[in-house]
């Protein structure tokens, strides 16, 4: 007899060596969620939780072939993209999805790193607007990255933000309000605008938040939620995971702990299947 295998989930971003964030991150997030996770790394990072002190780029064929080597032979759900650094690394990346099929891909716009470490040169930017976010499914700038992105002004709404975002060419957005007061994330995709509200932890340990929301997003999908519901679970874990953060870990923010939130949080599981938001 056959055995089922999980729904299988490829990160394509890059490495954290302080285990926070990046695909270690999003290794744990699948975990958590139920999925088998798969990489293809982008970037190697020298960081803590304190900052970045190098950031070296893997060659766009190694990123290639990583993605051929994966869907050749496990097959791919769906795919979550982090951090991408620079424009060769963005024309490999587009590159490698023509290998996925219709995998659905979500795309988290990583910029900054949580010590304020630039991530993105300048170049890579346009290229990030002008050719990887029209092949994104669903895309989930927080609020900073959202006004990178449309080049808005403070002061106007989430809302705008997310209408401004999704014109530049995917399905859905939703726009990440875990650095604001209110903690709202705001999902829309063109014809719904609905607020996800939820716990905001201030004194939690943040370190990878954002790459834990998107990878639980993207292994929604991949167990067969909407995107509107992908995203109310991925709220869920990824604040979850803040609350369970480890704090005493570094001297700087310190990461996320999706694992121990799953022990108490709902999270998409293989059982929830298509199930809607609980």
């Amino acid at each position: 007899m056959t055995e089922t295998r999980p729904p299988a989930v490829l990160s394509i971003a890059g490495s954290d060596s302080g285990g926070g964030a990046g695909i270690q991150a999003d290794l744990k997030a699948f975990a958590a969620c139920g999925v088998h996770g798969m990489t293809a790394i982008t970037a190697i990072t020298a960081q803590s939780t304190v900052g970045v002190s190098r950031v070296d780029a893997v060659a766009p064929e190694m990123i290639v072939e990583q993605v051929r080597m994966v869907a050749e032979d496990i097959g791919v759900d769906a795919v979550k993209i982090g951090m991408l650094g620079t424009a060769q690394t963005i024309e490999a990346v587009v590159e490698a999805l023509e290998l996925v099929g219709d995998a659905p891909v979500v795309l988290d716009p990583v910029m900054v790193a949580e010590s304020g470490a630039v991530l993105l040169d300048p170049e890579a930017r346009r290229a990030l607007v002008e050719r990887m976010l029209p092949r994104a499914g669903v895309v989930t700038p927080n609020l900073a990255e959202a006004h990178e992105l449309t080049g808005l002004p403070d002061g106007v709404s989430q809302e705008d933000l997310a209408r401004s975002v999704r014109e530049l060419g995917h399905d859905a957005v939703v726009v990440t309000g875990g650095h604001s007061e209110e903690g709202v994330d705001l999902f829309f995709d063109g014809t719904v605008v609905v607020a996800i509200p939820g716990p905001r932890h201030a004194d939690g340990a943040a370190h990878g938040s954002g790459c834990t929301h998107s990878s639980a997003l993207a292994a929604g999908l991949a167990l067969g939620d909407s995107p509107l519901e992908a995203a109310q679970r991925a709220r869920e874990l990824a604040a979850a995971a803040v609350a369970a953060g480890l704090g005493g870990i570094g001297e700087g923010a310190g990461p996320v702990d999706a694992l121990e939130a799953a022990r108490g949080a709902t999270a998409p599981s293989a059982t929830a299947g298509a199930g809607g938001a609980q």
